[in-house]
């Protein structure tokens, strides 16, 4: 015997939408909870992404420079937030930033040097997937760096994001976090599915392994902000459309744009 669902009014008027009948029937298994709250979730992503576009339209106007960077541990959902804050705003004056291991030449430079190169010119937001931090927590605890090299960045860090932003450029700092548990569930995903395969990296496979060294370094790096650093805004994102939320409206947060600013 079929179990009968019961819906709110509220519930049922959701789904009677266009957008709820879609979520309702892409669901497999068969889902009205999940999918009226997926649908109240894409109604909030949409009234955040009008204000971000916003936002970006007074960057322009003002000749802003903005710089986001979304730090967390390997499929901490970094990826998908910046998705879902650049998906609906001008390609043209944004730039996503997610670089690769440093040639022979970039390991031969100042370790910030690669990362100043990427950043944003008057009217431009960059997005690092990934930063600077790299050597706060991933090179240690892979032996990536050595350790007088991972010391002498967490001395100069806190002066060169001073630097950064008393040029002007404003700086955003978001952390993912998530659980063990999730992130061995998010992998398990990532590698019985052929379209996300190559998401799945070397250090990945040892990132369960080493879960506790990278809780040692990621607390020495929160610590270290606590010695005049700017701030992290540590999101819990075990819940991937509650972190997304709660990524763009920190960075609406943190940006003093014109919230009346027309469009």
């Amino acid at each position: 015997m079929e179990e009968k669902i019961k819906l709110s009014q509220f519930e049922a008027d959701i789904l009677n939408t266009n957008k709820g009948l879609r979520a309702l029937l892409s669901r497999d298994p068969y889902n009205p909870a999940k999918a009226v709250r997926f649908t109240e979730y894409e109604k909030k992503l949409k009234k955040l992404q009008v204000e971000l576009i916003r936002l970006q339209s007074w960057a322009i106007d003002e000749n802003e420079r903005v710089i986001v960077i979304f730090e967390g541990r390997d499929a901490a959902g970094k990826g998908g937030a910046i998705r879902r804050v650049t998906e609906r705003m001008n390609p043209r004056h944004l730039r996503i930033v997610a670089l690769p291991k440093p040639s022979e030449d970039e390991k031969s430079q100042w370790y910030f040097q690669r990362y100043v190169m990427q950043f944003p010119k008057a009217g431009e937001i960059v997005f690092f997937d990934r930063s600077w931090y790299n050597r706060a927590v991933v090179e240690p605890v892979n032996g990536f760096c050595t350790q007088e090299e991972y010391e002498i960045f967490m001395a100069q860090v806190n002066d060169f994001e001073r630097m950064i932003t008393e040029s002007g450029i404003r700086l955003v700092k978001i952390y993912m976090s998530i659980s063990k548990r999730e992130q061995a569930k998010r992998f398990q995903d990532i590698k019985s599915n052929p379209l996300k395969h190559w998401k799945m990296t070397d250090v990945d496979e040892k990132a369960q392994d080493l879960w506790e060294v990278y809780t040692a370094y990621k607390n020495k790096m929160f610590d270290n902000t606590k010695e005049g650093g700017l701030p992290w805004r540590i999101i819990r994102a075990n819940k991937k459309t509650y972190a997304r939320v709660a990524a763009i409206r920190h960075i609406l947060k943190s940006i003093p744009y014109d919230k009346n600013k027309e469009i």
